[in-house]
């Protein structure tokens, strides 16, 4: 069996892409770079969004970070509650944390926006998306990262909230403040 060596070079004007649509609102082509060229610590990949369009919803990490360097066209880069406009040669960053680095791209013209997306690739990572009250948790392998890898993953509401010791020991009734709290307190 072999083994195909990873690229020493990758052109960006050779790139395949695919395409993913979920709704009206999010359309994007991406194309992976990170996988050809053998990278294990960093994910790149060069993302393209039609007019009008978003890739995904507005999120946070809070364990990667994010750098994106705009390759062609214009559009909004969303970070916390501000908004920027972007255009090619502009480079943005999304730092991990809170809703404050809830972060997107959206295409406001009427071409298409290209970007080269970078980001560290650790896991286990938790996404939160504060437009939806949801989060979601990947362990495995990291938001960006080839799916088949992932030992876990979930999307659930922050509404969904339960206490640590919820259903732990059912013959115990519910919860009582007396009790030991989940860091033995």
């Amino acid at each position: 069996m072999s083994v195909d060596a990873p690229a020493l070079r990758v052109s960006l004007k050779n790139l395949a892409f695919t395409e993913t649509t979920y709704g009206e609102r999010y359309a994007a082509r991406f194309s992976p770079v990170s996988s050809l060229l053998g990278a294990k610590k960093l994910g790149y990949r060069v993302i393209e969004l039609p007019p009008g369009k978003r890739a995904w919803p507005r999120h946070h990490h809070y364990v990667n970070e994010e750098l994106f360097v705009v390759l062609e066209g214009f559009g909004s880069f969303r970070l916390g509650e501000k908004t920027i406009a972007v255009t090619e040669g502009d480079v943005v960053a999304a730092p991990a944390g809170g809703a404050e680095t809830a972060h997107q791209f959206i295409n406001d013209s009427d071409a298409p926006l290209r970007y080269l997306a970078i980001s560290t690739m650790e896991e286990p990572d938790v996404t939160g998306y504060p437009d939806s009250g949801t989060f979601a948790v990947f362990a495995g392998s990291a938001p960006g990262g080839p799916r088949a890898n992932r030992s876990f993953e979930h999307v659930g509401r922050l509404a969904d909230k339960v206490d640590y010791w919820e259903d732990a020991y059912p013959t115990c009734g519910p919860r009582r403040a007396d009790r030991l709290d989940v860091d033995g307190q």
